[in-house]
């Protein structure tokens, strides 16, 4: 059987529950980590973490881009450039309301890389 014909289980961003043990607990397989890994690239840079944070954590569930440019010191095309990293890597859906877009954090792969990231504390002696 060759490489290119198996077919790979690969984790399914949309899904709600957690793709994997925690990394703390077992090591998460080479496919799991491939389709993971450009999520927690897209979050190492400073300006798409604020981005996410803000998007997330919006009263409402989404905020427009309106609210998003003027909270940075970065052109209008900068931020658009860093939001369609997060739609890329699935973060964030996007919608078009008139001349705005909207954006709202996807829940499922949010909870996948924090239920990868969770640690439990150590029992005590």
């Amino acid at each position: 059987m060759s490489k290119q014909s198996a077919s790979l289980n690969l984790t399914d961003l949309n899904a709600g529950a957690p793709c994997c043990a925690p990394i703390s607990e077992q090591r998460i397989p080479a496919e799991t980590a491939a389709v993971l890994a450009p999520a927690f690239k897209a979050l190492g840079d400073p300006v798409r973490l604020q981005l996410m944070s803000m998007i997330a954590s919006a009263p409402s569930g989404e905020i427009c881009v309106c609210d998003l440019t003027p909270a940075f010191d970065l052109t209008g095309p900068t931020i658009s450039h860093h939001l369609k990293t997060l739609r890329d890597t699935g973060l964030v859906d996007a919608e078009r309301r008139g001349t705005w877009v909207y954006y709202r954090a996807r829940p499922g792969i949010m909870r996948q890389l924090a239920s990868l990231l969770a640690i439990e504390a150590p029992a005590s002696v």
